[in-house]
C-alpha cells in the first residue's frame, strides 16, 4: 500500500508501485467503465484499453496533431491529458465520427479530392475539420489553414487537404 501524506490514506499499489484510478467516459456514445494507471496517457487508453487505434500517437508533445480527439465537443490533445483527466467526459474519436457503416461527409469529401496519403494524420485533421465546420460555414482558405495550422503533415503539401474542407463544406448538410 502506498500512504498519500497529504491525506494519510493507503491506496492500493501496482506492483511497480503505479496508484490505479477509476475512470468513466462516454466515447463514440458507448460508455467505458474502468481502472486506469494514474500516468496513462488517454491516447493510449483509447488505443491500448478501448482498441481504438484511429487516435495515433505521433509527437507525444502535442505538436503533430495526430492524437486529436474531441472532448465534450472541443478538439484535444489525447496525448497531453492523463486518462483520468477525462473521467466523466463524453469523447469522439475518429471511429465515432460517422454513424454506421457509411463515411461523415468530411471523410467522404477527403477520399474524393486526396486530402490523405498515409493516413498518419488523417484523423486529427478529420476532427479539427468537424470542429471548424461545425462552427462556420464557408471558411475562407487562409481560415481552413489558420485551423489545422496545430495539425503537421508530413505527405500532402496540404493542397489536398485545403481543398478537401472546402469540398466537405459543401456537402455537409448540418
Amino acid at each position: 500500500m502506498d500512504v498519500d501524506e497529504r491525506t494519510a490514506v493507503s491506496r492500493p499499489a501496482t506492483a511497480a508501485g503505479v496508484r490505479e484510478k477509476p475512470v468513466r467516459v462516454t466515447v463514440n456514445g458507448t460508455v467505458h467503465e474502468g481502472t486506469v494507471p494514474v500516468r496513462r496517457s488517454l491516447a493510449d487508453f483509447l488505443r491500448e484499453d478501448l482498441g481504438l487505434t484511429g487516435t495515433h500517437v505521433g509527437c507525444e508533445h502535442g505538436v503533430c496533431g495526430a492524437c486529436t480527439v474531441l472532448m465534450d465537443g472541443e478538439p484535444i490533445r489525447a496525448c497531453l491529458l492523463f486518462a483520468v483527466q477525462a473521467d466523466g467526459a463524453d469523447l469522439t474519436t475518429v471511429e465515432g465520427l460517422a454513424p454506421g457503416d457509411g463515411l461523415h461527409p468530411i471523410q467522404q469529401a477527403f477520399w474524393d479530392h486526396h486530402g490523405l496519403q498515409c493516413g498518419f494524420c488523417t484523423p486529427g485533421i478529420l476532427l479539427t475539420t468537424y470542429d471548424l465546420l461545425r462552427d462556420k460555414h464557408g471558411p475562407s482558405d487562409p481560415e481552413i489553414r489558420e485551423a489545422l495550422s496545430g495539425n503537421l503533415c508530413r505527405c500532402t503539401g496540404y493542397q489536398g487537404i485545403v481543398r478537401s474542407v472546402r469540398a466537405a463544406d459543401e456537402i455537409w448538410e448540418r
